[in-house]
């Protein structure tokens, strides 16, 4: 069966898709790659704009079933099979009293599968998903199931972390809850020079604060959440409603068809939407204040840069959109988040603010995201795993200083290249040969 990505831009057909009920069903499907020569991908919800989950033989599907969820109210560690959606995990582990100190901003992907790509939220005193890890559970290459922590096969787990699907196929992974909480969410739009003269106080002032900028225009729509011990003001399903299907998707779908078919009207569009899409103030479950539904699909490049590279970026930026994005209704969304210590964290070792830009599916995207690329790229920039870029093994050695170390754990474990395929062949070099 034909396989392709939620973009729609990935696809591919695989020889055998396997679904995996246990860690079992995992090694023995990897067993039987390694005695048929073949590739196995573990694919999760197809959420990744790149190839990195494109299986070019075998699809398998890691566990799934809630029912394998452990928690521990105590020390608030959480076992999750691998294939779990987060939209899944959320939800339950609220119903146990926990939850995830931090989020992106969907939950459609999989446990493993938002680890595995470098997946992060924002706010400048915390870190991205996969900095919460405790453990792994993961079915290398040979066929043999390991588990690995800080104490256990700890270099395995370092890079294993941040992973890409390339040192074998996890099973499980034991994450760090807090206590349930909720956030009170503040959105509003605001002239773009202010939040850009106010950006280090809007930061720190918040624990997690992120704007989007239109195109074309001079506002920025801003969101900042905050832990409160408040319940209300709530949104009622009619407000909800009209805030994330038809504000948030409906009339959003409409202006981007209606900017694809006439540029001209691009601008007042996004001033519209800009204003309309900030304009809320709410107290919510903390998942489903980071979270929101995205039903209008579309292509994303997300780079992260360092902190204090920011203000540089942007700029760059602008002049980019200017003159390469003159169609383009979607917003350019920046977030932040602290340093940590994962070799292939685009975080990894600095503090680092992010820029994702976006086009509706179906319109071209070269141009803008190649000129954005150019000036982010130009600055230290390291790409999302998971979202469109060019970089190759010999550019993104100078920008991780843990490179050549994840590459040699990988060519340990997996020196046949059971796992890899053309994209991570050619972000990390084929295995066993040196990625110079």
């Amino acid at each position: 069966m034909t396989w392709r990505n939620w973009a729609g831009n990935q696809r591919t057909d695989p020889r055998r898709t396997v679904v995996a009920r246990d860690a079992g069903d995992v090694v023995e499907a990897v067993k039987g790659a390694e005695r048929d020569g073949l590739r196995v991908k573990a694919l999760g919800s197809g959420h990744s704009f790149t190839a990195i989950a494109v299986p070019e033989d075998i699809a398998l599907r890691p566990p799934a079933d809630p029912g394998l969820l452990l928690t521990d109210s105590t020390t608030g560690l959480v076992t999750a099979p691998a294939g779990l959606p987060l939209h899944r995990l959320n939800a339950l582990l609220w119903e146990r009293g926990l939850a995830l100190p931090n989020l992106g901003d969907i939950e459609a992907q999989t446990v493993a599968g938002a680890i595995s790509t470098g997946t992060h939220g924002t706010g400048a005193t915390h870190r991205g998903l996969a900095a919460q890890v405790r453990a792994l559970e993961i079915v290398l290459a040979d066929g043999s199931l390991i588990t690995c922590s800080a104490t256990e096969h700890p270099e395995v787990f370092a890079a294993a972390r941040i992973g890409l699907g390339a040192l074998g196929v996890l099973t499980h992974v034991t994450l760090q809850a807090v206590p349930a909480f909720r956030l009170h969410a503040v959105e509003t739009a605001m002239p773009l020079p202010d939040v850009l003269s106010g950006l280090d106080e809007l930061v720190a002032a918040h624990e997690h604060f992120e704007f989007y900028w239109f195109p074309h225009t001079d506002i920025a729509a801003t969101k900042s959440n905050n832990r409160t011990e408040a319940t209300g003001p709530t949104r009622g399903r009619v407000a909800e409603w009209v805030g994330d299907d038809l504000l948030g998707n409906g009339a959003f779908g409409l202006a981007c068809r209606l900017g694809a078919a006439a540029p001209r009207l691009v601008p007042p569009i996004n001033r519209r939407m800009a204003a309309q899409m900030a304009a809320a103030e709410y107290v919510d479950r903390s998942y489903r204040v980071f979270t929101s539904p995205r039903r209008v699909r579309f292509l994303e490049m997300e780079y992260g840069v360092a902190r204090e590279a920011i203000h540089e970026a942007l700029a760059g930026l602008r002049a980019a959109a200017a003159r390469h994005a003159r169609a383009v209704t979607f917003p350019v969304e920046v977030r932040f988040a602290a340093a940590d210590d994962i070799p292939l964290s685009t975080a990894a070792g600095r503090d680092s603010a992010y820029i994702a830009v976006h086009v509706y599916r179906g319109q071209p995207h070269e141009a803008y995201f190649g000129a954005v690329e150019t000036v982010l790229a130009g600055l230290g920039g390291r790409p999302h795993w998971g979202k469109l870029h060019t970089q190759t093994a010999a550019t993104l050695r100078e920008r991780y200083p843990a490179f050549d170390g994840f590459v040699a754990v990988r060519d340990r474990l997996d020196p046949q290249g059971r796992f890899t395929n053309a994209y991570l062949d050619r972000v990390l070099g084929a295995p066993g040969r040196s990625a110079r």
